[in-house]
């Protein structure tokens, strides 16, 4: 039976946006949880990983169904070919968002009050502010604004070294905080991810619409 590929391919996009915001929601939530304390999001984002899963399922299923069934060529197949990818950045993103909501949890279950360093918080506020600008770019098939998220990638790494650093010191000076510095250690690491991601995402989009592999580029 032969498909409507106009129609699939609208169906895939309208998937492929909802699934980033619902990925979107998740880092919003794992950021406020962090920056604010907040458990109840913190909680929120943990309960929602198995939609963010089987998003990613359906999509990929009606992709395979689409590749088989429907014959895209160029920028549909291309369209096609994206979507398989980016929904599997978008799950990926989810994933970490839910690994530092956990550590939220975890710190209010043992009592543990956390101060969050202020080159942590603006990691968190730049890897949020990547995912936006990425899903307007991919929404408005916009090559210029991706180009732009790939750009920010380099701050992103330089508050990550500035977090390693003072959380190294902080353990020199005071090896009772040796766990609590690690735990930022390690969800400025899953921020760092999350904004590699979205250069990803990012890269993926300029392929999408210009039909070039910028992945290896400057």
């Amino acid at each position: 039976m032969a498909l409507d590929l106009k129609t699939e391919i609208l169906n895939l996009r309208r998937g492929l946006l909802a699934m980033g915001a619902a990925t979107e929601q998740r880092l919003e939530f794992s950021v406020r949880a962090l920056l604010q304390g907040d458990v109840g999001a913190a909680q929120q984002v943990k309960a929602g990983d198995n939609e963010i899963d089987a998003m990613e399922v359906d999509l990929e299923t009606q992709c395979m169904r689409v590749l088989a069934l429907g014959s895209p060529v160029a920028h549909d197949l291309r369209f096609v070919l994206s979507v398989v990818r980016i929904s599997a950045d978008f799950e990926r993103i989810a994933d970490l968002s839910r690994g530092i909501a956990k550590k939220v949890i975890r710190w209010e279950a043992g009592h543990s009050s956390v101060e969050v360093p202020g080159a942590l918080a603006d990691m968190a506020e730049a890897a949020r502010t990547k995912l936006a600008d990425v899903l307007a770019a991919l929404s408005d098939e916009d090559p210029e604004l991706c180009r732009e998220v790939r750009r920010a990638d380099r701050r992103v790494d330089d508050l990550n070294k500035e977090v390693v650093a003072s959380m190294r010191a902080v353990i020199q000076a005071d090896v009772g905080r040796t766990h609590e510095s690690i735990d930022l250690m390690q969800i400025a690491q899953r921020l760092e991810r999350i904004a590699d991601i979205t250069t990803n995402i990012a890269e993926d989009v300029i392929f999408l619409v210009e039909g070039r592999v910028v992945r290896h580029e400057g």
